[in-house]
């Protein structure tokens, strides 16, 4: 390196101000072994190492309909299909990055080597910086549309709140976390579009290498409207890359490429279409692919997901680049399309998405799957529910600076304790000291505030449990941004606790409204079950299910609607549907839950809860017991866009003689969980 004593004496004083060096000093101090590189504001090359325990919330092993059950009950031998042994599928939420790191770095990287490895990757990574995370739900024959989540919001923030800037850092951390965990022979898909390809090229090239790039494939489709201002976009872009391009597996695909005459080519056979009354022959696949369909409005496949795949699209990719028996992943599973196609063609599958509503289409999506295979006489595998448990609301604790570990956390904590008073604040609870787990006080009541970077965990309302019981401490709330899949808001009671678990609202960020009184808290559902015994059998009934969600203010909404429009909204517990005719202007309101059951999309029951302990490996490979219990899903019923019926009572079990304790989960039509364990005497 050779600096001219000007380029020093610049260089000096600039660092002195602290500015930025211009690129051009960049170049001569630390060379470039890149001819071309995309660089972003804040780029680095480290990645996060962090290694979490995975906490299985749920497993799913032969999932049957009402009718199999009672089918399966009049035979001793049932050869319809069978669970395949070895590996267990993952279906995981959470945000992929410490779901990745954990994959990497932690005891499940043996698992996934046993398998085989990974052998193909396919992402379709939120690349429309307009999108905003809001779904669609069924509601009767009407729709309502469901709001993000706070965690998605802070994801989406994140991922575009600086523009292409944020973008490229999630992405290029996770894609380095996916290379490292893909197999020598493996490759990776990633779907995009003219908003971030440009983008999403330079990083492929800069984590996998030039030299493994292998296609740039055009889907090309002609749906959805068009332009007279600029040609209509109409085509996505997906991108291969192969781990070692000298040992990646690949598969030659076909397509029918059809036309009106025989034409008898030399080496290629004409075939007859008898449905299209066309001839075809079997092309090899170019990178442009015209012949796969997106999803229509009435297309069997679809349930709703504005960003479902076709599994066409799939079939392709997954026969390409994979054989019967590999390890596939999905890190933004979506939908659930990756890990249909994988089940169905024999591949074993992980699947990854940071919203609750994702995981549970794809867990509905998967039991479907496997009844239907097990219906037609094939194998399947299982699969298991997993959870971190963790999310980093960066912007609320997030330490800026160059700062030592120690300073930084009691920087962090210092803004932790800030917040928590923000929200004591807005719940109208006074401050509190000398408790473990309490930092407030709202009239006889205790307040507990659950981690502003974590969901509440089962840990946690463990601590409080304990505390009350230690200091005869009979009501308290429990205040939470959100809650771990699986825990027992009813396990208080037991040990004469009146526990009241709140959901912490999205208003608690705005001071403003915090300053006003507009924050409402709302409680965590509320189940209720009735089990029937009968000899040796037991069934559950379920009788009662409540919700206290809020998501609009319904007079402000009254004001704003136009004469002639409809509006349907979310306030306490209730989905309402707003109408203002255009002659009167008067203003009327109904009611579309009309019955506790129409706020449930999925109901589950375990009848021998506390027969499968959740065991975690820790990183010095020892297996201990977390003192918590898997949900064995052995009966559950659910809603579909075909069928919006729901079984309100289970089917008989055959249990032993004795007390045992059942498990019942339901998931409401937000996607959020909550289960109920109750204690039968058989």
């Amino acid at each position: 390196m050779q600096l001219q004593p000007n380029e020093i004496r610049d260089i000096t004083k600039l660092l002195e101000q602290g500015k930025s060096l211009p690129d051009k000093y960049r170049f001569l101090l630390f060379g470039e072994k890149r001819q071309v590189e995309l660089v972003w504001n804040g780029k680095t090359d480290e990645v996060t190492n962090v290694v979490l325990p995975f906490q299985t919330i749920e497993h799913i092993d032969e999932p049957r309909s009402e009718s199999e059950v009672v089918r399966m009950q009049q035979s001793l031998l049932d050869m319809s299909g069978r669970q395949i042994s070895g590996w267990t599928n993952k279906l995981i939420w959470g945000d992929n990055k410490l779901i990745l790191s954990a994959l990497k770095n932690g005891p499940m990287r043996k698992k996934i080597e046993d398998a085989g490895g990974i052998k193909l990757i396919y992402i379709d990574p939120p690349f429309d910086v307009g999108a905003d995370f809001s779904m669609n739900i069924e509601i009767g024959d009407e729709e309502f549309t469901k709001k993000p989540s706070v965690i998605e919001e802070i994801a989406y923030r994140d991922t575009w709140g600086k523009g292409a800037d944020s973008f490229t850092a999630m992405i290029y951390e996770r894609l380095k976390l996916m290379y490292e965990l893909l197999a020598e022979d493996g490759g990776i898909y990633v779907h995009c579009d003219y908003r971030v390809n440009s983008y999403l090229r330079s990083v492929l090239d800069e984590i996998f290498g030039k030299d493994n790039f292998r296609n740039e494939i055009v889907w090309g489709y002609r749906t959805g409207g068009i332009s007279k201002e600029f040609f209509a976009r109409k085509h996505d872009t997906i991108f291969y890359y192969a781990k070692n391009a000298k040992s990646v597996k690949f598969n030659t695909q076909y397509y029918k490429s059809y036309q009106q005459k025989k034409y008898n080519f030399k080496g290629v056979e004409d075939l007859w279409d008898e449905d299209k009354k066309m001839w075809y022959h079997n092309a090899v696949c170019r990178d442009v692919w015209e012949d796969l369909y997106p999803i229509g409005t009435e297309n069997s496949e679809r349930i709703g997901y504005p960003t479902q795949k076709p599994e066409a699209l799939l079939e392709r990719i997954v026969n390409a680049s994979s054989n019967e028996g590999d390890l596939i992943a999905d890190f933004f599973v979506g939908s659930g399309t990756t890990l249909s196609v994988a089940e169905k063609m024999g591949r074993k599958w992980i699947g990854t998405d940071l919203g609750r509503f994702g995981v549970h289409a794809s867990r509905k999506r998967m039991i479907d799957v496997q009844r239907q295979l097990k219906k037609d006489g094939k194998n399947y595998r299982a699969f298991e529910i997993l959870n971190l448990g963790t999310y980093e609301r960066k912007q609320f604790v997030n330490i800026d600076g160059d700062l030592r570990a120690e300073e930084k956390e009691q920087v962090r904590r210092k803004k932790e304790d800030d917040f928590k008073t923000l929200i004591l604040s807005a719940y109208k609870a006074e401050p509190l000291s000398g408790f473990r787990s309490f930092i407030g006080k709202k009239r006889d009541r205790l307040v507990a505030v659950g981690p502003i970077e974590y969901p509440v965990s089962h840990s946690f309302v463990q601590g409080i449990i304990e505390e009350c019981k230690e200091k005869g401490i009979t009501k308290a709330d429990v205040l939470g941004f959100d809650y771990e899949m699986g825990i027992d808001f009813s396990d208080a009671k037991k040990h004469g606790v009146d526990l009241q678990f709140k959901i912490i609202p999205n208003e608690v960020f705005d001071k403003r409204a915090v300053e006003r009184g507009q924050v409402k808290f709302f409680d965590v559902a509320f189940i209720e079950v009735k089990p029937v015994v009968k000899k040796n059998s037991v069934a559950i009934e379920l009788t009662n299910f409540s919700v206290f969600y809020n998501q609009d203010d319904i007079s402000q909404v009254e004001q704003e609607i136009k004469g002639g429009a409809t509006k349907i909204l979310l306030e306490n517990g209730h989905i309402i549907k707003l109408s203002r005719d255009k002659k009167t202007d008067l203003v009327t309101r109904e009611v579309l839950t009309q019955k506790w059951s129409d706020w449930i999309d999925y109901w589950a029951v375990d009848f021998n809860y506390e027969s499968k302990k959740e065991i975690v490996r820790g990183e010095d490979g020892k297996e201990e017991w977390t003192g918590q219990y898997v949900f064995e899903n052995e009966w559950q019923s659910f809603r579909t866009r075909k069928s919006r019926e729901l079984k309100l009572s289970s089917v008989f079990h055959e249990c032993g003689k004795g007390r045992r304790k059942i498990a019942v989960k339901v998931i409401d039509i937000f996607g959020n969980d909550t289960t109920k364990v109750i204690e039968v005497n058989v």
